[in-house]
């Protein structure tokens, strides 16, 4: 084994090439700084896991310049269209609903909600597709087969001892920060001592990874998830759940178990039978190409950083994969946490913006951790409602469902709360409030004295956009040199915007003037002015919930941080303290008229 060595002084390092270690790698380069990304293992994953991607991490990926790469390699929307529980695959199905927004009541709400579709990327797919992104960058230097052995950090930095797995040489590397994206088993977590809350081991369960041509079973009811329900089969699992990953020949088997009184082995045969079994085919011949274990937790730290180390994905969330919120979470993690770490290193922002890191997403993650593991104990009523029970025989499972088919009063209250059950099937399934509606209350924002607005519809199932601070910025279709672009794509590296209208002109000195007193650029976006973007619909005008001279103040991961409802001769000064603010950098705090810019702004609507 070869002496430590000092290998290089850098800004970030990076430790773990999963999502949020390779989204993280990808925006810092956008972003201009300088990092090492340290990986054990030689490559991504090597089976799918997580897959899916909703429209706000579609979004993000739109934001580094790879939204269309990721859509080349993902399962479209409309092939993601139906959730199906059935007693196999060629013999009954008992059961089906519209999911991911793709039914005829629920279709127009995502459309209208971002410019970006929901996608269907395992892991497989997704992962090379940021490393391939992320190797075109001079500021990434990417370590694949390198691994943290330990770290001490002091006042100025980090040090961190890192060992190479082929040779078993150590060396060091000196970083200003270090972000741990390590995964379940974070050794970043487990050296800053942050708090894990919450349960594990819960229950586990077995990925089996396979091929085989499923097209005349699948393709006329297209979708991602098809749930085994069959007499004499585990009661809630039944014999295993299909995850479609590549329509229709890849797929991951899932097999739920009991740790503490069951195996599944990891054998060909025992594979290709339980297979058979789910499809209700004999004849066909999966290929088996992996085994992957994995535990159900519900946990959440309780905060996500220790001075100059940051952690992030499901180093810091782990939660059963109901919803499909994990990966997702952990690039929305890397966008919060990117840009401060920026503007810090950039001389632009004060230490204090990188507080604002656990300030902002710890709550998400609870609130994450929470809904996923309430979906998992919800699916049990699906089958509840089937009529099926622990412990139940086949024969009494089979009387059970034919009991689904009597006609009269009996058989049409069974019906009916079938249908009831698959209506609370919404909540993980069609939860696009849940997916799209976080807001930071607190943070990096500034208030303008408004309430938070009240949705009019369940929260939960339905987005309700809104520029109220610490919102994510609404989307709407803008025209700009003869083509589309989204309000989104008006966000641009680590400048803030300032998005006005008629009669907001004034906001440009007043923006350049706040540049001047931080050095942190605002780009100013006229819309609907002869020199501006031009909102051709009128949709952005029904959504800015503020007037026409007013501004929006768009950080750099596209969350309002403050907003103001009309210009004002004091717009420069409540700019340029509303940004002082925001970066934690010295200056007065704003005042709530000042922060308002002198004006009463109105109430946001629902």
């Amino acid at each position: 084994m070869a002496v430590d060595r000092v290998d290089r002084e850098v800004p970030v390092l990076i430790v773990g090439a999963g999502p949020a270690g390779l989204a993280t790698s990808n925006l810092l380069s956008r972003y201009g700084v300088r990092h090492v990304l340290v990986e054990k293992h030689l490559g991504t994953a090597h089976t799918p896991r997580a897959h899916i991607v909703n429209q706000r991490t579609v979004e993000i990926f739109r934001h580094m310049g790879i939204e269309e790469r990721l859509l080349a390699v993902a399962t479209p929307r409309e092939q993601m269209a139906n959730n199906v529980w059935h007693t196999s695959l060629a013999g009954r199905e008992l059961a089906r609903i519209w999911a991911w927004g793709t039914g005829p009541d629920r279709s127009a709400d995502y459309r209208a909600a971002s410019p970006s579709p929901m996608a269907n990327a395992p892991q497989t797919r997704l992962e090379p597709v940021l490393l391939d992104a992320a190797r075109e960058h001079r500021e990434a230097d990417l370590r694949f087969g390198h691994e943290l052995v330990s770290y001490t950090q002091d006042v100025d930095g980090v040090s961190a001892l890192v060992r190479e797995r082929a040779t078993g040489d150590t060396y060091r590397l000196r970083c200003a920060y270090l972000v741990g994206a390590d995964g379940a088993r974070s050794q970043v977590v487990e050296q800053a001592g942050l708090p894990i809350e919450g349960e594990s081991g819960l229950g586990g369960a077995v990925n089996v990874w396979f091929e085989a041509d499923l097209t005349e079973y699948l393709a006329y009811r297209p979708g991602v998830l098809y749930w085994h329900a069959a007499p004499g089969t585990p009661f809630l699992t039944g014999a295993g759940t299909l995850i479609c990953h590549k329509p229709w020949t890849e797929f991951v088997m899932v097999i739920a178990y009991d740790p503490a009184t069951e195996t599944v082995p990891h054998t060909e045969k025992f594979a290709v039978a339980r297979i058979r079994q789910i499809v209700g085919d004999d004849t066909i011949n999966p290929k088996i190409k992996g085994f992957a274990t994995w535990t159900i937790n519900h946990q959440v730290a309780a905060r996500y950083q220790d001075r100059r180390v940051f952690a992030m994905g499901d180093a810091v969330h782990r939660h059963p994969p109901t919803n499909g919120a994990g990966l997702n979470t952990s690039i929305a993690d890397a966008f919060n946490l990117a840009w401060k770490l920026a503007l810090v290193i950039h001389g632009q922002a004060g230490a204090g913006l990188l507080d604002t890191y656990t300030q902002e997403r710890q709550p998400v993650g609870r609130l994450v951790v929470d809904r996923a593991m309430r979906s998992a104990t919800e699916m049990a009523e699906v089958h509840l409602a089937l009529g099926f029970s622990p412990g139940q025989s086949e024969e009494e499972g089979r009387a059970a469902l034919r009991g689904l088919d009597q006609p009269g009063p009996a058989g049409e209250a069974r019906r009916a709360q079938v249908r009831a059950a698959l209506e609370l099937m919404n909540y993980q399934f069609n939860a696009h409030g849940f997916e799209l509606g976080y807001r930071y209350r607190e943070g990096a924002v500034v208030s303008d004295g408004t309430p938070e607005p009240v949705p009019a519809r369940d929260p939960e199932l339905y987005y309700h956009p809104t520029t109220w601070p610490g919102a994510s910025l609404p989307h709407a279709w803008l025209d700009r040199d003869r083509r589309q672009v989204s309000t989104l794509d008006l966000v641009s590296g680590t400048h803030f915007s300032l998005l006005t209208g008629l009669g907001g002109e004034g906001w440009a000195e007043a923006a350049a003037a706040a540049t001047h007193a931080t050095g942190v650029a605002i780009d100013v976006h006229n819309i609907g002015t002869q020199d501006g973007p031009v909102d051709a619909y009128g949709d952005w005008a029904a959504l800015r919930e503020v007037g026409s001279s007013g501004a929006i103040l768009v950080r750099p991961d596209r969350h309002i941080a403050w907003r103001a409802d009309e210009y004002t001769p004091r717009a420069a000064q409540a700019l340029t303290e509303v940004l002082r603010e925001v970066l934690s950098v010295p200056g007065t705090r704003p005042t709530a008229s000042v922060a308002s810019a002198d004006s009463v702004a109105r109430p946001a609507p629902a």
